[in-house]
């Protein structure tokens, strides 16, 4: 195994973290020797078979010649992006429809008869 590396130096932060199918498309725009460090990391620490799988043909690919993807592995992952930056925001076009209070008068106002 190669020297240990410190979770400061991984190409992408909060690695240990990412399930497996974020990291999939994060390792697209890494280089060889992001991937070589990235899979160094993983097989001192979690060690994991389809993490360490994932790195190996990755690393393959790119030496083999497979063009980088433009992404950035520091980014955040699509299904963290709306919540993080606030979600949508509720319009006229967007919200429920108008609900009538019951026949029988609205339970919330004293004034109206039950």
């Amino acid at each position: 195994m190669a020297d240990q590396v410190s979770r400061e130096d991984l190409p992408i932060p909060d690695y240990d973290h990412l399930p497996i199918g974020d990291l999939g498309h994060r390792i697209r725009s890494l280089g060889a020797d992001q991937l070589s460090t990235l899979l160094a990391h993983e097989q001192a620490h979690g060690n994991r078979l389809p993490v360490t799988q994932l790195i190996e043909t990755r690393l393959a690919d790119v030496q083999g010649g497979a063009p980088l993807s433009g992404g950035d592995p520091a980014g955040l992952s699509p299904a963290l992006a709306d919540t993080v930056q606030g979600g949508s925001q509720v319009s006229t076009a967007t919200q429920g429809p108008v609900i009538n209070p019951p026949s029988h008068g609205d339970p919330t106002n004293p004034a109206q008869p039950r």
